[in-house]
């Protein structure tokens, strides 16, 4: 997913629920609920041996890297949102296209893409605009298929269209669905905001205060039957909310936030008559055309991409912010995704891209449920695959197991086989008990190599600000960042050795009893992944360091 929600207080949304009576247990940021009480800042780069917190062990394996030299500077792409190349953070750690010669409106090192200084954005438009929104791709499905087979019945379709006019009526039944869906929980956080606003208001009057937490609330003796009814409302809220220490200005923006998701969600994302393509000015069905869009890598919203980038690369020697995970690394900045689904054409160009102008590693926090252009994709994939660049794609955040044909992007290529180059991966908490997934990440025995940490992430936002967020876009930049450390020291490792070590030297919880997201159901964490573990960079680096004596 590209923007997750801080809901942190599925209490909250129960609450409110009785007087509605149309909260829909599956929400969609029902699934998005913080797994810790309170996570320690930085806990991604702390080792479980020595912290007692599932982290990668990434200051660990700094400590063994001490008195060796890098032997290269790792390019790591980044296709997302944008990403702010003017964060405090991240000075000296994007990328420079040094063929190209900045603002004089020529191709110089003929790549195809004029004044590509950091990056390359492939949702703008030629004038220097920029796709915000955009539609799914089961709207966009929706309204490419209604126009063939609306309103027609099996009887009225030839033989040879029966496969794709089966697949139309799924796409039909679960557009309207989910469209419902849509507008009901937009409905829903609209009037649970109103109320949460007015009850809040009632008890700051009585406070004479501008903001108050659980403990002040906790402290009101009134008789006033307004304030007491306002006071218990909050109560039962803030009784079931895991981080004690919000306070009610808090929960209202996590609030504004969940209801401004379903907004956009009504208005764009399930918008048949969205379509904001004409920016851009390309036709989005042409994969061979790949010179379009423009150089600006950051774009109207790169608060997803930004945080992506520090938990790669963060300055780990300037005091100031966060560390990120690797050192002698550089962000190669691609805009792609937007505020909805991303196109395929799209990411096929931006792993072109990526590869051809050098990137080691290609980190991939997105993804989507339907995929028209797979075969373009799958392509771009195999060109990576056969230039030695590791992909590392996020799991998705849908509580869900995934399957080759309900999650996009994907190792399994349409026709047979797999990319021997990528690693899929899901989202761990900090704590070795049963919310040691996170509740919200997708799964799969098959088809998520291993879990990253991906709650309470602490990492840059735009205008050199600092935020925790929680996904499994998260937990693939953390892979990203230990895969960036390994190459670093290592560069003779091929993609699959790579992938064969994060692989065999993650932290082993097979037998632990968690929670499986999505299900009232208790599981072994060995049933989630491939691997049962969590990546390790400490013992990533020594299983490195003995294979390449």
């Amino acid at each position: 997913m590209r923007k997750v929600l801080s809901i942190i207080f599925m209490a909250l949304s129960l609450t409110f629920s009785q007087a509605y009576g149309y909260y829909d247990a599956h929400f969609e940021a029902s699934h998005l609920l913080i797994d810790s009480l309170k996570a320690p800042k930085d806990w991604f780069l702390m080792d479980p041996a020595d912290d007692g917190v599932i982290g990668t062990g990434a200051q660990k394996a700094h400590e063994l890297l001490k008195d060796k030299q890098p032997k290269q500077t790792v390019i790591v792409a980044v296709i997302d949102s944008g990403v702010d190349i003017a964060h405090e953070d991240l000075q000296g750690k994007i990328w420079v296209n040094q063929g190209e010669i900045p603002g004089n409106g020529i191709d110089d090192d003929k790549n195809g893409y004029v004044d590509d200084v950091h990056g390359w954005n492939f949702i703008g438009g030629k004038d220097g605009s920029h796709i915000a929104e955009d539609s799914h791709e089961l709207t966009r499905e929706y309204v490419r298929l209604k126009a063939i087979y609306g309103g027609l019945t099996e009887e009225d379709v030839k033989k040879k269209q029966r496969k794709e006019f089966a697949y139309w009526q799924r796409i039909e039944k679960n557009f309207e669905s989910d469209r419902s869906e849509a507008e009901m929980n937009y409905n829903f956080f609209q009037n649970m905001e109103n109320m949460f606003i007015q009850a809040a208001d009632i008890v700051k009057e009585h406070l004479d205060a501008d903001d108050f937490g659980a403990d002040e609330l906790a402290q009101i003796d009134t008789e006033d039957t307004k304030v007491k009814s306002a006071v218990g409302m909050l109560s039962q809220v803030f009784n079931n909310i895991r981080d004690s220490d919000m306070s009610v200005n808090e929960v209202i923006s996590e609030l504004a936030e969940a209801k401004e998701h379903f907004e956009t969600q009504v208005k764009y994302a399930y918008n048949p008559e969205f379509n904001p393509r004409d920016i851009v000015g390309d036709d989005p069905e042409d994969y061979k055309d790949r010179s379009y869009g423009n150089n600006d890598p950051t774009g109207p919203d790169s608060s997803h991409g930004t945080h992506v980038a520090g938990i790669i690369a963060a300055d780990r020697n300037n005091d100031l912010g966060i560390q990120g995970i690797a050192e002698h690394v550089l962000i190669m900045p691609i805009r792609a995704v937007p505020n909805g689904d991303e196109r395929d054409k799209d990411i096929a160009n931006s792993i072109y891209y990526a590869v051809d102008n050098g990137a080691h590693i290609i980190n991939m926090s997105f993804g989507k449920s339907y995929s028209p252009g797979k075969k373009a994709v799958d392509k771009a994939v195999k060109y990576a695959e056969r230039k030695g660049v590791v992909l590392i794609h996020a799991a998705g955040n849908s509580s869900k197991e995934t399957t080759p044909t309900n999650n996009y992007p994907n190792r399994f290529y349409e026709k047979k086989g797999e990319a021997s180059n990528w690693l899929e991966i899901g989202a761990s908490s900090w704590q070795a008990n049963e919310d040691l997934p996170a509740s919200f990440t997708n799964f799969s025995s098959t088809g998520v190599d291993f879990f990253a940490p991906g709650v309470d992430i602490y990492s840059t936002m735009p205008g050199g600000e600092y935020k925790n967020n929680s996904g499994t876009s998260m937990a693939a930049p953390t892979v990203a960042g230990v895969a960036a450390l390994l190459l670093a020291y290592y560069p003779e490792l091929k993609p699959d050795q790579v992938r064969q070590i994060l692989k065999s030297t993650v932290h082993d919880e097979r037998t632990t009893k968690v929670n499986k997201p999505g299900a009232d159901e208790v599981v072994t964490f060995g049933a989630l992944s491939r691997t049962g573990g969590v990546v390790n960079a400490y013992s990533a680096i020594q299983m490195a360091e003995s294979m390449t004596r």
